[in-house]
């Protein structure tokens, strides 16, 4: 009976509404927006039909403008309103004036924050001139964001204050004198800077610092392929349950001052003037991030705030990050074992399968929970608070690299180099793999202690080159990616099978004569384990099978997993 009705009124009310024009259609659709209505029903539908009816009309007037910016107001959830040719996008803390020319186009956009003079915005400006309205409703959304504090006018103001002193300071902290890491300028600001790249001082910017950015550099890997995405924070202050004391002046001293470990000094806060407010500071990761709870648990520590948990779903890390990180030449499954087994496609067609064993991972030490903000009182917090967040920001994008690469799989291509990758602590994980030309296993142990510091040891793989763990580290810093790290051992490996037997027994009685080779004592332990290993996890003939390392190496790993492959 619906499609009945639709076949009879639709041919109707084109009819009907044939000749009118867009003013006229928008005006109608406005009406009725406006018209008393049961409030229990929404008028979203409405408000999406005339976005698009604008988006298709290419008619520039007043009107037309004035309407869309009305619709953008609303759906941020700024007011609106008009007079003398201006529109007026209001919130309580700052409003946006865009000024309308007679034949529709814009003529200037000022931001207004409070208790300041109008400033122009250029940006804002070329996004109105060039029909962005999605990309300047963004930046509306991101100004309503960094203003919109809850409260009374006085605490409202408060606030703000503390804010702008925060911010201040911040700004002086950045600017203290600090050790080049990277030889990228950028991504040294970004990655090794106390608090990142701050951005501020801009009319139409909200207070944000980009901290994370993983490296472009060296081996050309699925990180460099991609256009890789900057973690950012967005700071604000909010209103809280638990009052405390927050700054209303610069505790940085002048000049800015250094203590021995390079961080800055401040002034004890009681020595400066503050206040004891119902709020807090608040760092809003943009994205939200997955964080394991040991690292949840440190930025309570650092603050003596805790992180909000009520509303945290905890779940293995890998998972998450899988959530949003596949891509179209990517592929997984989810076993009977609940065993996640993503295929992923190297440059060159090489093709690997990483196996996540889901009983290793689906513990507490190891699920992780989305974080979307981090709450903090003083700006002394803030270098640490960014450091952890980095450390956690590497071990995601390493484990994020076994599921995304953007190479498409050649036609009629078999996955043949199969990896497990368990965890061993909450910074460091596993990796097991078949070497090639070889029946026992080898194991990449992938450590993790520091934000910038990435370390690899191998274990078994029929190599003695004492050379090989600073060789993978040194790989595995530059391009922040398992796959890419496994094709670079895989191919050394194969290089040092292919040595004829008298040049490998050479090389390797140089190596034992070597001070720096490891001893004969810890080289037998490891063989003997792996043996024993490897005797366990014997290939079958229809598939390839890893066993665990824990019982014959438990140094190498700790979990009880099995997965096969068919």
């Amino acid at each position: 009976m619906p499609v009945m009705m639709d076949r009879v009124i639709i041919p109707e009310l084109r009819l009907k509404f044939a000749e009118k024009s867009w003013p006229d259609t928008f005006q109608l659709v406005r009406r009725c927006m406006e018209k008393s209505r049961d409030k229990s029903r929404s008028r979203e539908p409405l408000e999406r039909s005339l976005e698009k009816l604008q988006e298709e009309s290419n008619v520039c007037t007043i009107n037309t403008t004035k309407l869309r910016l009305e619709i953008i107001a609303k759906q941020q959830g700024l007011s609106f309103h008009f007079a003398e040719a201006t529109c007026y996008l209001s919130a309580d803390l700052f409003y946006v004036e865009v000024l309308l020319l007679p034949c529709g186009e814009v003529g200037e956009v000022k931001v207004v924050h409070h208790g300041e003079s109008p400033v122009p915005s250029e940006s804002l400006l070329q996004l109105l001139r060039s029909k962005n309205f999605a990309a300047f409703s963004l930046k509306l959304q991101g100004l309503f964001a960094q203003y919109n504090i809850p409260g009374d006018n006085e605490l409202k103001l408060k606030l703000l204050a503390s804010l702008q002193c925060l911010g201040k300071d911040l700004w002086k902290i950045a600017h203290l004198p600090r050790e080049q890491k990277y030889s990228d300028p950028e991504m040294d600001l970004i990655n090794n800077g106390r608090i990142g790249d701050l951005i501020m001082g801009e009319e139409d910017c909200p207070f944000t610092m980009r901290f994370f950015i993983p490296p472009t550099n060296g081996t050309k890997t699925l990180v460099s392929e991609l256009n890789p995405v900057v973690q950012a924070a967005q700071v604000t202050v909010v209103v809280s349950d638990v009052t405390h004391k927050l700054q209303m002046a610069s505790v940085v001293p002048q000049p800015p001052q250094l203590d021995p470990q390079g961080y800055p000094v401040f002034v004890p806060l009681n020595e400066v003037p503050n206040e004891m407010l119902p709020a807090c500071f608040l760092l809003k990761l943009q994205p939200a991030m997955p964080v394991m709870p040991s690292f949840v648990k440190k930025l309570s520590q650092i603050t003596d705030v805790t992180v909000p948990d009520v509303d945290l779903q905890w779940a293995p890390l890998p998972k998450l990050l899988m959530r949003d990180s596949l891509s179209a030449s990517s592929s997984w499954e989810m076993t009977c074992e609940s065993k996640m087994i993503f295929t992923v496609t190297l440059p060159g067609g090489v093709m690997h399968s990483y196996i996540f064993p889901g009983a290793a991972w689906d513990v507490p030490a190891h699920r992780g929970a989305v974080v979307d903000s981090v709450p903090f009182t003083h700006p002394g917090h803030v270098p640490a608070l960014l450091e952890l967040l980095r450390h956690q920001c590497a071990i995601n994008t390493l484990l994020r690299s076994c599921f995304i690469f953007l190479c498409a799989s050649p036609a009629g291509s078999v996955c043949g180099l199969h990896f497990e990758v368990l965890p061993e602590s909450d910074s460091s994980f596993s990796v097991t793999f078949q070497p090639p030309d070889a029946e026992s296993l080898g194991v990449l142990l992938v450590n993790v202690p520091k934000p910038h510091q990435i370390t690899c040891s191998l274990f078994g793989a029929n190599t003695r080159d004492p050379s090989i763990n600073e060789y993978l580290s040194s790989v595995i810093m530059s391009c922040m990616s398992i796959p890419e790290t496994m094709r670079m051992l895989y191919n050394k490996l194969e290089d040092i099978t292919s040595v004829p037997l008298s040049s490998s027994c050479s090389a390797t009685t140089e190596a034992e004569n070597d001070h720096s080779a490891p001893s004969s004592t810890a080289v037998a332990d490891t063989s003997r384990a792996l043996a024993t290993f490897s005797q366990s996890a014997a290939m079958p003939k229809d598939g390839f099978s890893v066993s665990d390392l824990a019982r014959s190496a438990p140094t190498v790993a700790k979990s009880e997993s099995i997965f096969e492959i068919n």
